[in-house]
């Protein structure tokens, strides 16, 4: 189990900050939603969790040990447009980033090592299920597979942390139901703490064990960049409540309004 503490977090850039006074406590395995408007730090957190960017201030722990500074196996990343290899066969794609880590000067194993990196990524595919396209490249792929493929592409570090950055928001809505139940599939089997960036708030509300909202809750007129978002809901979702949901997107059509 994964245990992650946010102490006072913020994130400013000249003349705007983005975040601010973020606090979050995750003392068990957790599926965190993010929702919020547009340009309000969710993908920015996400980076910041990712070691993409750091925090201006504030601290973060993974298990008790300071967030590295850079990008790690211990957190993988999923886009919404999906982030393979061209030139690369599904099974060359997930097997990457096996052979990068295991073979850092060179970047490729040979013989024996690379014949277990193959075998293993061959395994993430067919938990994604895609060991029928072992051998085909993305081209060749739908959209709803190749997004399979770069689950299989992060899920293959066997990393505590799956960062998802609005994942399914550009597939069809039935290859989203089946990328749905994929995602919550995957999470159930596996020791890791999720973290997915979405602008549709009842799939947040679906897949999520904690619905985080991000909004800014202190605004200057006259200085629009003084102040930042913040977490403003932080609901736990394990027994899900309609009730809930609907409190949530009253305010968000009384904001739009």
């Amino acid at each position: 189990m994964t245990t992650i503490s946010i102490d006072n977090l913020k994130k400013e850039y000249p003349g705007q900050v983005v975040l601010e006074r973020v606090n979050l406590e995750l003392t068990e395995k957790a599926f965190c939603s993010i929702v919020g408007a547009s340009g309000c730090g969710k993908s920015t957190f996400l980076r910041i969790l990712l070691g993409q960017e750091n925090q201006t201030s504030g601290r973060i722990t993974i298990d008790g040990a300071p967030l590295p500074v850079d990008p790690g196996p211990d957190r993988g990343i999923v886009f919404q447009r999906y982030s393979v290899f061209p030139h690369l066969t599904a099974t060359e794609n997930v097997a990457f980033g096996l052979e990068t880590e295991r073979a850092p000067l060179l970047g490729r194993l040979f013989g024996t090592p690379r014949k277990a990196a193959l075998d293993e990524a061959r395994a993430y595919l067919s938990a994604v299920g895609l060991d029928h396209a072992a051998d085909q490249y993305p081209a060749e792929l739908s959209g709803g597979m190749q997004q399979r493929l770069a689950i299989a592409q992060a899920l293959v570090k066997r990393p505590k942390v799956l960062l998802l950055d609005e994942p399914f928001g550009a597939l069809d809505p039935g290859i989203r139901t089946d990328m749905h139940d994929l995602i919550t599939k995957l999470w159930d089997e596996n020791d890791m703490t999720v973290f997915m960036v979405t602008h549709d708030l009842e799939e947040g509300f679906k897949l999520g064990t904690r619905l985080l909202v991000f909004d800014k809750v202190r605004i200057d007129p006259d200085e629009p960049g003084a102040f930042g978002a913040t977490i403003t809901y932080d609901l736990p979702l394990e027994n899900k409540n309609n009730n809930e949901l609907k409190d949530i997107q009253n305010l968000d059509r009384k904001k739009k309004d």
